[in-house]
């Protein structure tokens, strides 16, 4: 008997090391599929965000409304508040997108549904639709303003004051409108936005996306680049591209790195605390009585804007002068801006359901190329009809409509962070497939009827 027990202990011996070596292997196989599902998952995020970098239009919206790292400060707020505990533990669901204050330590008090409410109920803002409606006017009065500021620009370093820009060089008239708002997109859309967030929301969606995206234009552009093509100069073409591509890029770093060494200087000269002291609260729009101050506010303007602009284009309508299709552009500028809006919601998607190609910020993409297909188109038709009247309207929906509805910013913006970003060969892809693109369907609208009908 003993020596049946003996024999029987080496084989249940190979059995336990049989099953430890199963289970060890499943378990470095499991950790394996797991560390490549995460690192996909982590590419994924990565990409998307890279892709939101510019705009992503009315999520915007939704997304401060439903904001998690919202519910984590309130919770962290209330800890101090409130006379409840929540353990370490629990913390660690919600410590994801918010860091927590150095000065907190555990137990912390905290009654998240009730201060939670009570803080909503504290800072309730504008109902959804009031607050898609704000948002609208917010883009058409920036819009305009943006419109005007690139008419401005195009204007003093025109031939007729300056004479740096000119419609048969590379150095084309959207040019220092492009260079100046990439600028100014380093500051208010990357630097200072969460500053300006601070204030108003929906004042940093009209800044970057209504006057920035507007001031600066793609189709205008595109549109200059196929003039000189049309004539034969293809190579002042291409260097058209790229050297309006490498000054808007350095336009963006440039008020990147300026916007930072401003922000240095604002905490030197306050060295009594750590960070830039936050705007005052007298300033934020952070109460719904506020909120709907401004909006009555921007409305009033953009009537007045309006109305000015009409009564002025109906003045000047037929003399076909340039003060005709600027007040046209600032009439019909607002609609281009709104559409470039909605489609931004595109950025950062991908295609179907598995949302493939999710770095591409399509909805840039499409707002972009459609505005210089159309811009060529209603530059091939004005060849045709050349009368004053369609002149006047075609140019001005070409400065206000598709000058709005492309852009320059938020383009050079997702080019940069995707260039930053741990891929930035995408950078590249990304601009020469917008540019490529609207070049080529260019070509076909606007190129082929000019040589084939003798319009050059």
């Amino acid at each position: 008997m003993e020596r049946g027990t003996n024999n029987s202990e080496p084989a249940r011996t190979g059995s336990f090391s049989r099953t430890s070596s199963l289970g060890s292997s499943l378990r470095k196989r499991s950790l394996s599929i797991s560390s490549v599902v995460s690192a996909q998952i982590d590419d994924d995020i990565h990409s998307e965000t890279v892709s939101e970098a510019g705009d992503i239009g009315d999520r915007a919206l939704q997304s401060n409304r439903h904001s998690v790292s919202s519910s984590v400060r309130l919770s962290v707020d209330c800890a101090m508040e409130t006379g409840t505990v929540i353990h370490p533990a629990e913390l660690n669901t919600i410590s994801l997108v918010s860091p927590l204050p150095e000065d907190i330590t555990f137990p912390l008090p905290i009654d998240p549904l009730k201060c939670s409410e009570d803080k909503r109920q504290e800072k309730r803002g504008l109902p959804l639709s009031l607050e898609y409606i704000s948002c609208l006017i917010h883009l058409a009065v920036f819009g305009i303003l943006g419109v005007l500021t690139r008419y401005l620009l195009e204007r003093l370093f025109g031939p007729s004051v300056s004479g740096v820009t000119s419609n048969q060089t590379i150095v084309y008239p959207n040019l220092p409108s492009n260079m100046v708002g990439s600028f100014l997109m380093g500051w208010w859309g990357v630097v200072f936005k969460g500053d300006i967030s601070q204030v108003s929301d929906i004042l940093a969606i009209g800044l970057t996306t209504g006057y920035l995206g507007s001031l600066t234009t793609f189709s205008g552009w595109n549109q200059k680049m196929l003039d000189l093509s049309v004539n034969g100069h293809w190579v002042q073409a291409v260097l058209g591209f790229l050297i309006g591509l490498f000054l808007a890029a350095y336009s963006i770093i440039f008020g990147i790195e300026t916007a930072k060494g401003f922000r240095w200087i604002l905490k030197r000269l306050n060295t009594s605390t750590k960070e830039v002291p936050n705007i005052s609260s007298n300033w934020r729009l952070d109460s719904c009585r506020r909120q709907l101050a401004a909006m009555v506010v921007l409305l009033l303007v953009l009537g007045v804007i309006l109305s000015v602009s009409g009564a002025l284009l109906k003045e000047e309508f037929g003399s076909g002068s340039s003060g005709a299709q600027l007040w046209l552009a600032c009439l019909v500028g607002p609609l281009g801006v709104w559409i470039r809006w909605f489609l931004a919601r595109l950025n950062g998607r991908g295609l179907g359901k598995s949302g493939i190609l999710r770095w591409l910020p399509f909805g840039t993409l499409i707002a972009n190329v459609f505005a210089a297909c159309v811009m060529a188109a209603l530059s091939t038709v004005k060849r045709t009809v050349n009368t004053k009247n369609f002149d006047t309207v075609s140019t001005g929906m070409q400065l206000g409509f598709l000058g709005c509805l492309s852009t320059v910013s938020t383009f050079i913006a997702e080019f940069n962070a995707m260039r930053e970003s741990k891929h930035p060969w995408r950078a590249y892809a990304y601009a020469l497939i917008t540019t490529g693109v609207s070049f080529g369907l260019g070509i076909l609208i606007y190129n082929v009827p000019a040589w084939t009908k003798g319009f050059t």
